[in-house]
C-alpha cells in the first residue's frame, strides 16, 4: 500500500502529504468535513513514547494540548488501546481537560469505554480464562525457564508478558511465543504479539472491531487512524473496510525501527509520538 516514507517536513504547522492516493483522499475528506471525522489513536508508541516499564508511560508532553485543540473541530477523538480505559486516561492526562469533551477511550480493545462527558467507564463482565491464566502464569514461566528479566503486566481483562528487560529480549520473545500460545488456548484466550510483549487476552477483542463499531456509531464520513505496533493492524484493516464502504480514511504510522509492517501499509509515516503530535497540531491549525 504505502511506502516506508517518513514525513520530512519537520516544520511546525506544516501538514504533511500522504504518499498514497487513498491517503490523500482521506486527508482531503477530513479537511472538507471535519465535523464528521473520527480521529483514532493508539496510546503506547503513538501518543506516549515506549518505555521499559509500561507503568511509567505517559503521553507526550504536548499531546493533550494538541488533542484539546483538534477535538472540538471533529466529530470525535477515540484513543483505542489494549490498556484498561482508566489507566490510559490517567497516563494520558485526559480527564477534566477543556476541549476534550469529544474524547472517548476504547480500552481493552473496545471491551471498556470511557467517555469524557460522563467521566465513567462502561464494561461487560471479564472473560473467565483471564483469571485462570493469571493464577497459572507465574509458575508456568518458572517451569519453562523464562529468561531473567521477563515480567508480567496485569491489565485487568488481559495479561502481558514483557521481554524488553531480558538479557536477550528478542530471543526471550521468540522462545515464549509458542508456549504462551498453548497456555492461552487451554483457557480460551489468544496471544497478541507486540513490540517485545506477548499479550494473552480473550478472542474477538481487537482495535479493528472497536474502531469500526465506533466509526459506524458516530456516522463518520472520514477516519484517521494512527498506530505503531502489530496490534494496530486490525485497525488498519478496519479503515480499509470503511474505505471499501465509501468512507475515506488516512492510515498513519508512528514510525519505529522495531515494527515495519505498519510503515509498509501506511499512507503517512511520522517520527514517533512527537511526529503524531505535530500532525495533530497541524490538523488543528488547518481547521482554524
Amino acid at each position: 500500500m504505502g511506502t516506508h516514507t517518513t514525513d520530512s517536513t519537520g516544520s511546525e504547522g506544516a501538514l504533511p502529504v500522504p504518499v498514497t492516493q487513498a491517503g490523500r483522499e482521506g486527508l482531503a475528506a477530513l479537511l472538507a468535513r471535519p465535523g464528521s471525522a473520527v480521529i483514532g489513536l493508539d496510546f503506547d508508541g503513538t501518543l506516549a513514547p515506549i518505555v521499559a516499564d509500561p507503568e511509567q508511560a505517559r503521553a507526550h508532553p504536548d499531546a493533550v494540548s494538541a488533542l484539546a485543540a483538534l477535538a472540538p473541530k471533529v466529530a470525535a477523538v477515540a484513543v483505542v488501546t489494549g490498556r484498561p480505559a482508566g489507566v490510559a486516561v490517567r497516563h494520558g492526562g485526559f480527564a477534566g481537560v477543556p476541549g476534550l469533551e469529544h474524547l472517548v477511550v476504547l480500552g481493552h480493545y473496545g471491551a471498556e469505554r470511557w467517555d469524557a462527558v460522563t467521566a465513567t467507564v462502561s464494561a461487560p463482565a471479564p472473560h473467565p480464562g483471564v483469571a485462570a491464566v493469571r493464577a497459572e502464569l507465574p509458575g508456568f514461566l518458572d517451569r519453562i525457564g523464562a529468561w531473567h528479566g521477563t515480567w508480567i503486566e496485569e491489565k485487568g481483562r488481559a495479561l502481558a508478558v514483557h521481554t524488553r528487560r531480558a538479557e536477550d529480549p528478542q530471543a526471550a520473545y521468540e522462545a515464549l511465543r509458542e508456549p504462551l500460545a498453548d497456555l492461552a488456548a487451554r483457557h480460551g484466550l489468544i496471544v497478541e504479539p507486540g513490540r517485545l510483549v506477548l499479550e494473552l487476552r480473550p478472542p474477538g477483542m481487537d482495535k479493528g472491531a472497536a474502531l469500526l463499531e465506533y466509526a459506524r456509531e458516530i456516522g463518520a464520513a472520514s477516519v484517521l487512524y494512527a498506530g505503531d505496533d502489530l496490534g494496530d493492524l486490525p485497525a488498519y484493516a478496519a479503515v480499509d473496510k470503511l474505505r471499501s464502504d465509501g468512507v475515506p480514511g488516512l492510515l498513519v504510522c508512528s514510525g519505529s525501527s522495531e515494527v515495519t509492517e505498519l510503515a509498509e501499509r501506511a499512507d503517512l509515516v511520522v517520527d514517533g509520538p512527537a511526529g503524531v503530535v505535530r500532525l495533530l497540531k497541524a490538523l488543528a491549525d488547518q481547521l482554524d
